[in-house]
């Protein structure tokens, strides 16, 4: 199925504008300037803006022995609500929280939960595992003291897109193996579950928009530093040994992505360890289209999809 014209104009626009990550020298800088991007008016046509249905507020907290700050989508009425920690994407080395804000704020508004998106460490400054740490830590903090955010302990879930799915994937494997805190579901969307193998997708969608073959290991050699080669399973959650007991989980795979098999995958590999798994596939959809309702009009039906599955678990 070919890509719409506005995903079209939008990969010329990128191709003329954009600087691939294995160029960049300065990486406060290339943050610095995503995030303008994203605050300007071309930005926010581009990455759409929050649900006018939810209030979204920052709130910066003391997680892990450090002060976080949180964007908090919360809908206007209610007290108790169920809580998704959202985990951004960027590659471990760049991103926001505000980036998924026009999704997650979607979800919040469509279930009625309170979607938390926290900040976390990013490479190369500081590199695995500080970013899984920051991720537990959130998670810890938003079933232990989350109570100031008036949500309910007892119903959270995990949500993650591309680097932030990885996150999301060793988070809820971290709490599974420690027995708390006890998750209702977990959300991946196009995750990066794997450091190392080369699958088919990547191959096929090497010159993907957003994301190309290059980029990923470039990423991952950022994020893994010193630490590139580990074995260890935090910076590939496939490769944990145990995927039983897991959440109810739902796997978001873009089909013109060179991640696509990392989600596929990940999905066979819990389903064959009995979790209740569902895998849904945007064909004509790039990476990172959840964030780019401007020019992926497959992110409103992904909002739609979320929403439903978080609806069935809370």
């Amino acid at each position: 199925m070919p890509l719409p014209l506005r995903t079209l104009a939008f990969m010329r626009l990128e191709q003329m504008l954009g600087r691939p990550i294995e160029d960049v020298q300065d990486f406060p800088a290339r943050r610095e300037g995503r995030l303008r991007l994203q605050r300007s008016a071309v930005g926010r046509a581009i990455f759409g803006t929050p649900d006018p249905g939810v209030e979204t507020f920052e709130r910066t907290v003391r997680i892990g022995g450090r002060p976080r700050r949180l964007l908090v989508h919360r809908p206007h009425a209610g007290t108790g609500l169920p809580a998704v920690l959202n985990l951004h994407g960027g590659g471990w080395v760049q991103g926001n929280p505000e980036q998924s804000a026009w999704f997650a704020s979607r979800v919040a508004a469509r279930t009625g939960v309170v979607v938390v998106s926290p900040e976390y460490r990013l490479a190369p400054e500081e590199p695995f595992p500080a970013a899984v740490e920051d991720a537990w830590a959130a998670l810890s903090w938003l079933a232990d003291e989350g109570d100031c955010l008036d949500v309910d302990p007892g119903r959270i879930a995990v949500m993650g897109d591309s680097a932030g799915g990885g996150l999301a994937a060793t988070v809820v494997l971290l709490a599974r193996d420690a027995g708390a805190p006890r998750l209702a579901a977990q959300v991946l969307l196009y995750p990066g579950v794997e450091a190392y193998d080369r699958w088919p997708s990547e191959d096929e969608h090497a010159n993907a928009p957003v994301l190309t073959s290059r980029n990923m290991r470039t990423f991952v050699r950022l994020y893994l530093g010193e630490q590139h080669g580990t074995l260890d399973w935090r910076a590939s959650p496939i490769r944990h040994e145990d995927h039983s007991g897991l959440p109810p989980t739902l796997v978001v795979v873009a089909g013109v992505d060179p991640l696509a098999d990392n989600g596929r995958r990940y999905a066979e590999r819990l389903g064959a360890a009995g979790v209740q798994v569902r895998l849904e596939e945007f064909h004509d959809a790039i990476h990172g289209f959840v964030s780019l309702p401007g020019v992926q009009p497959q992110a409103a039906g992904a909002v739609r999809s979320v929403s439903e599955f978080l609806d069935d678990r809370f």
